[in-house]
């Protein structure tokens, strides 16, 4: 991949898009092996290249943030993440629309970088705003929509709100199994973390502590 970046800086230039989208695979494979602090500059140079040749309020950029902001959060650096994430959601609802698919993945990932930090009365509407977009966009039994109701979810059970919690987990089993297979990995996941909700809701019914 270095390799096929050279190729293209001399062919197009260090500013050209192509260059940019090379720097973004090469930082993904480098974040996705764990290497962050190898990953985190050619994010950064990414950004840099693309919003000089295509503009500050292109999608591209948005999605070259959002990727730096998943980068900054695995490493729990959340504050510097949520500036990101939140130019990303400006970004794509005004080149997109406020209905589009990539603004409900962007109000996701914001809504865990805020979760993650107990800022709960944040992430909510977040993540409802996001099964909303995802409804009309793709319709209500689209995997993309089990993310956010799994993840609104997981926020409502860390609230002790397991009735709130309990039909959104369900759904997101029953599309995670209509759409992936009930084997599946992600389905065997929910399955099991809607098994743990259930029996907390019947130790609460019958008052004992959950062992």
């Amino acid at each position: 991949m270095r390799r096929a970046i050279e190729i293209d800086e001399k062919a197009l230039g260090k500013d050209h898009p192509d260059v940019a989208r090379q720097y973004n695979n090469l930082a993904l494979l480098l974040h996705h092996q764990g290497k962050y602090a190898e990953a985190d500059p050619f994010y950064r140079q990414a950004i840099e290249i693309d919003e000089k040749a295509l503009g500050t309020d292109h999608p591209l950029v948005a999605t070259f943030y959002s990727n730096r902001a998943q980068l900054l959060t695995d490493q729990a650096k959340y504050s510097e993440a949520d500036p990101l994430l939140r130019r990303a959601i400006e970004i794509d609802e005004k080149a997109l629309g406020k209905d589009h698919p990539d603004v409900a993945m962007r109000y996701n990932n914001l809504a865990l970088s805020l979760q993650y930090r107990g800022r709960y009365a944040e992430a909510e509407p977040l993540y409802r705003q996001a099964i909303e977009i995802d409804e009309k966009a793709l319709g209500r039994d689209h995997p993309a929509v089990a993310t956010p109701c799994r993840n609104l979810a997981a926020l409502l059970y860390a609230q002790g709100k397991y009735a709130e919690a309990e039909p959104l987990l369900r759904r997101a089993l029953e599309i995670a199994q209509a759409s992936l297979g009930s084997d599946h990995p992600t389905t065997l996941t929910i399955k099991k973390d809607y098994a743990e909700l259930v029996q907390q809701m019947n130790n609460d019914k019958s008052g004992n502590s959950p062992r």
